[in-house]
């Protein structure tokens, strides 16, 4: 009989690694079953936080585990290579979180790695799972605006969410490269060059902000605005809009005050409704969905088609292209 539930373990517990657990205990067919950080008292915490006993500080512990079906690797995107290598030779299911590593090089070998494994690689790029990129999707496969053109996008974030972020990963990568995986996807085309400038407002190791162009092979254009430092009296906890423009029509998506806005005190403030809601203990939205798209493809022997990492790959390749212009001036091919 097959399995009907994946015993899962989060390896890296940051902030969010603690999401994707959040996240693992509200779906029916996924235990949380195991959990790796190196720091001994933030293992303990999480560990007490979702009852969890099988506690390690080497993930290798886990990948020897049998009764562990799958992980989820939370580490930073330096250090995805080794992990996600591992557990596909140990034959555990992956859920690696995006970027899918720091250099294309890693990113492939990543995938290489995936091929005859016997457990399924899934690259965490959740906005795929965002309903209103899902219904866009919809409408442009079933040719309603013709051939696209031209895209723009939005990803802007408060400056109090940032400053630890910018010692690890800027804005084009962190960040950008979700709706250069959307405009990969929706135009089913490649990037071919890059070009942009970054803008240092806080003096922190990486630029606050981001502006990058694409072109694509088949001739479109894309524009791609990241903001990490919005004011403190920024309402939202993200300001994020795409346009898709087609040659016979147009698509605008806004996921900004996406229906919910609180006033307490003197402020007013629209929280995530859309991504990892919290309800009761347990999170929700886009990257619950995510996850039962994971475990259906594990339990079930289907083809991961969302998030391949050859997708995500070439979404890498495009922002790190982008972040070398930034730091050349000059315009960067791609292939």
């Amino acid at each position: 009989m097959a399995v009907e539930r994946l015993r899962i373990g989060v390896i890296g517990l940051g902030w969010f690694g603690e999401i994707h657990a959040e996240t693992i205990i509200g779906v029916a067919n996924l235990e949380l079953a195991a959990l790796c950080t190196r720091r001994p008292d933030r293992l303990a915490e999480m560990g007490a936080k979702f009852g969890v006993k099988k506690l390690s500080r080497d993930y290798h512990d886990i990948l020897r585990d049998p009764d562990i079906d799958a992980v989820s690797i939370c580490t930073m995107w330096d250090q995805h290579r080794q992990p996600a290598i591992d557990a596909l030779k140990a034959g555990k299911h992956v859920f690696l979180e995006k970027p899918i590593a720091s250099t294309v090089a890693d990113g492939r070998a990543i995938t290489e790695a995936s091929k005859g494994a016997k457990g399924i690689l899934y690259i965490g790029h959740v906005v795929r799972f965002n309903p209103r990129y899902r219904m866009a999707k919809q409408a442009i496969d079933a040719g309603r605006i013709g051939k696209i053109v031209a895209l723009s996008s939005r990803r802007n974030i408060p400056a109090a969410w940032t400053p630890t972020i910018l010692d690890k990963i800027g804005p084009i990568v962190g960040d950008a490269i979700h709706d250069t995986d959307i405009m990969l996807w929706f135009t089913g085309d490649r990037i071919v060059s890059a070009y942009a400038q970054t803008v240092d407002v806080r003096g922190l190791k990486h630029p606050d902000i981001g502006q990058t162009m694409y072109r694509f092979a088949g001739g479109a254009s894309a524009t791609l605005e990241t903001i990490w430092c919005m004011p403190e009296k920024t309402p939202f906890d993200i300001d994020e809009r795409m346009s898709i423009i087609g040659t016979e029509g147009i698509i605008h998506v806004q996921d900004t005050f996406p229906g919910l806005a609180i006033v307490d005190g003197d402020k007013l403030h629209s929280p995530d409704t859309t991504y990892w809601p919290m309800f009761d203990g347990v999170r929700g939205g886009a990257l619950r969905d995510e996850f039962i798209y994971f475990a259906s493809c594990a339990l079930h022997g289907k083809p991961v088609t969302i998030g391949t990492p050859e997708d995500a790959t070439a979404a890498l390749e495009a922002t790190l292209a982008a972040e070398e212009s930034a730091r050349t001036g000059i315009v960067v091919r791609i292939g």
